[in-house]
């Protein structure tokens, strides 16, 4: 399908086309929500992707990092050593899996269900603030606009090599 106002490669090239405009908002919006909550939760000790895996845990229980990975779309390695700071710093636990002993299920432990807690309160305020004077017919339309968004970046290949251009 033809962009309305020019070619495909024209709206890539043109720094001023709208959808540059709007990917524009959209990656300054996320980075400054993400040091925003990195500068509130630095006085944790627990580092914001920390966060998110302890957020995670609260939600599904005994999961393994293999699906810990899968949810956040990282690497086993990458989950490996923030499951093991975690597990240092008492705020999870590691559980045999009683049908296969090689598997691992992560758990909190009751200081990971305190920080949850301390890191819901977190989101929810900043949340708020992102969010004042949004009716509730625009954050409908934001979200359905979102989810699009999401289905048409879900059906970009993960795999394929990125060096090849499609035609």
């Amino acid at each position: 399908m033809k962009p309305v106002g020019g070619t495909e490669d024209e709206h890539i090239e043109n720094p001023h086309s709208k959808r540059r405009s709007v990917m524009h908002s959209y990656m300054k919006i996320m980075k400054l929500h993400r040091c925003i909550l990195e500068m509130r939760l630095k006085y944790t000790g627990v580092y914001r992707s920390q966060h998110q895996i302890l957020m995670i845990l609260a939600d599904h229980t005994n999961l393994s990092q293999k699906e810990l990975a899968e949810r956040l779309y990282v690497s086993t390695a990458t989950i490996a050593v923030t499951v093991k700071k975690l597990e240092k710093g008492g705020y999870i636990t590691r559980i045999v899996d009683q049908n296969d002993n090689r598997i691992n299920k992560l758990c909190l432990t009751e200081e990971g269900r305190h920080m949850v807690k301390i890191s819901r309160e977190f989101f929810k305020n900043v949340e708020s603030q992102m969010f004042h004077d949004f009716s509730e017919d625009e954050l409908t339309v934001m979200e359905q606009f979102m989810n699009r968004i999401y289905k048409n970046l879900t059906e970009i290949p993960m795999d394929k090599d990125m060096t090849e251009r499609e035609d």
